[in-house]
């Protein structure tokens, strides 16, 4: 008798044993579909081993096979158990992510991938990682096409991640004109990501263009991985498993022993960290452009008229923008807070305004005249009274990018001003752009002067990564730059501006890694966040507090290498109607949080709420 070891793409732990059928049993193989019956539902299982034995009794039988040939091979099978061991998840729904949304329903791909399994104990490799510091912007690419060119000297096979979708189209047409060869693209929710999927079978699919889900793509002969932007938070799944590209091309890379680059103009503290500690290659390619002359504008010593009357821009500010204007240059204005004012309220009673869904301030759009909801999108036109104490007066707070718009209108009425949006980015004739951090990917402007305000919401966020993400803004601002830049801020002394007063990019990770370090935060300490969401804020919060009390009880026993940090309300609290909590603990071991979290979240069970499990939250 043959037995097949089934995971299944549901949050159960472990594998299933099913009996295989007589008729199958030749054609069977790890690394394939099949449809079989778990509860009482029919649902598409994964096959993980084979064994002529089983320990359970009275098995289900195999109902059908949907795969002739395996779809994903011996090491993608072991680097999705990986995947769910260190993400703590379900090893079915760790394969179930590295495969097309097609396939999971249960799509029929009859093209052998993977022919031939080889039986045996898989050897990791060793791991060489190269992480690359671009503080040119650009540069990077020129090692990564010849090392690119390399592998395809060796008849190796490449995979090229991008954040998102427009990076990955500009990088295979940059790849298709440079090198010569057909590059494939690879992304969720493509229209042909099943057809695309299954062509990487041909011997000819050699280059893979794609997002984050493209780091299981299942080639052979795998020689290179390369991260672009790795610092990226769009390479972190927001949905279970949690899983992080950097660190599952860490384990690929360790199981198939190919080379991975991470690229960046401001590498994250974690591809930092390895190049300090855990022997990664460091390479800092430095600037072509001249360094810019830089101000940090402290915004505590103004004169007493720029305080009271609450000026957006500094008198210094405003008389650089006036010797850029007259010498026909051409400046940027840098704020990551879109529409006109960020808060609503009534001027009688103080009531603000607020996204019925998220609890959150509802953004004024000038343009539009009505308020939005960043977050859901909910919108409303602006009440001519209020609707709390029916006074007639709203008034707008914050600034957005529209309200810098109308101050700059008014200060320099001869000067042709654009708001830069994610669609457009032309310049033409413009004098002074306004846009947010979609600009920076924009690696052809060149701008005389770009001034930074609003440095300091982004360093205020409750997030030990707020000056790791601001130091990534202004590095990437910089790169657009060689002649003036201009830092508004109450924080003139923050490592952030003082790593770029001193031109000395690592001053700033070296500070940074050294609070981390104090403080226990990553890359020194994984962090865990079991986030709880509901319908109803006071079971939500119950919920969260039990589960609390309940791991702090365990963890007392036998897992004192591990902490239980904290219960609060998530950030934010509300979204999309949803109520949301999170219990965070912390070890130094991921795959030590994953077994205890697994162990004890396997019996609780509250109705109506959803818990999921975040390693390395970010």
């Amino acid at each position: 008798m043959l037995y097949a070891k089934i995971a299944v793409g549901l949050p159960v732990s472990g594998t299933f044993d099913y009996l295989v059928p007589e008729a199958m049993a030749r054609t069977i193989k790890p690394g394939a579909r099949v449809w079989v019956n778990f509860g009482n539902r029919r649902i598409i299982g994964y096959v993980v081993a084979l064994a002529k034995k089983s320990q359970v009794k009275n098995l289900k039988p195999v109902l059908e096979l949907i795969d002739k040939h395996p779809l994903l091979d011996r090491k993608l099978i072991l680097l999705t158990r990986k995947i769910a061991d260190y993400y703590c998840c379900s090893w079915g729904e760790a394969i179930a992510t590295a495969i097309p949304e097609a396939l999971r329903k249960g799509k029929k791909g009859d093209v052998s991938i993977f022919p031939e399994l080889h039986p045996g104990k898989i050897e990791t490799s060793p791991l060489f990682v190269e992480v690359i510091h671009d503080l040119d912007g650009r540069a990077r690419w020129d090692t990564y096409l010849s090392e690119i060119r390399t592998c395809l000297k060796n008849k190796s096979s490449v995979i090229i991640l991008l954040p998102d979708i427009p990076d990955a189209l500009k990088a295979r047409a940059r790849l298709n004109e440079q090198l010569g060869v057909k590059a494939h693209l690879l992304y969720r929710k493509q229209p042909e990501e099943l057809e695309e999927w299954l062509k990487l079978s041909s011997p000819e699919a050699k280059v893979i263009v794609g997002t984050r889900s493209a780091v299981f793509a299942p080639l052979t002969n795998l020689g290179l991985l390369i991260i672009d932007e790795e610092e990226n938070f769009a390479y972190k799944q927001d949905q279970v498993p949690h899983y992080h590209a950097r660190e599952a091309g860490i384990m690929r890379a360790k199981l198939e022993g190919f080379k991975l680059i991470l690229g960046s103009r401001a590498p994250s503290l974690e591809s930092f960290y390895l190049s300090r500690a855990k022997g990664a290659r460091y390479t800092l390619i430095p600037r072509k452009k001249e360094y810019p002359e830089i101000k940090i504008i402290d915004t505590r010593h103004l004169a007493f008229a720029e305080r009271k009357s609450k000026a957006i821009l500094s008198k210094l500010l405003e008389e650089a923008l006036y010797s850029v204007l007259n010498e026909k240059g051409k400046s940027l204005l840098f704020l990551n807070r879109k529409g006109f004012a960020t808060s609503a309220a009534c001027h009688n009673c103080g009531k603000t305004l607020k996204c019925p869904r998220c609890n959150l301030s509802l953004v004024y759009h000038f343009k539009e005249d009505i308020l939005s909801c960043h977050y859901c999108n909910f919108k409303l036109p602006p009440p001519k009274i209020c609707p709390q104490c029916n006074a007639g007066y709203i008034k707008f707070s914050g600034t957005g990018t529209e309200k810098i718009e109308s101050e700059l209108s008014r200060i320099f009425p001869q000067a042709r001003i654009k708001i830069l949006d994610n669609k457009d980015f032309n310049l033409g004739d413009t004098d002074i752009a306004i846009a947010g951090s979609g600009v920076i990917k924009q690696t052809e402007l060149d701008f005389d002067l770009i001034a930074v305000l609003g440095i300091d919401n982004a360093l205020n966020h409750v997030d030990f990564r707020a000056a790791e993400k601001a130091f990534g803004l202004l590095a990437g601002l910089l790169a657009l730059t060689h002649k003036k830049f201009f830092i508004q801020t109450s924080f003139p002394a923050h490592h952030c501006f003082q790593a770029l007063l001193k031109k000395e990019v690592n001053f700033f990770y070296a500070e940074e890694l050294k609070q981390r370090r104090q403080l226990a935060f990553p890359p020194y300490k994984h962090l865990a966040a079991v986030k709880l969401r509901g319908k109803k804020e006071d079971k939500v919060e119950e919920t969260a507090l039990l589960l609390f009390n309940r791991l702090t009880e365990e963890r007392q026993g036998k897992n004192k290498n591990i902490e239980v940090v904290s219960v609060n309300p998530s950030n934010p609290p509300k979204l999309r109607g949803n109520f949301y909590w999170q219990v965070l603990l912390r070890s130094k071991n991921a795959l030590t949080l994953s077994v205890f979290l697994k162990n004890n979240l396997k019996g609780f069970r509250h109705s109506g709420i959803i818990v999921t499990v975040d390693i390395d939250p970010l």
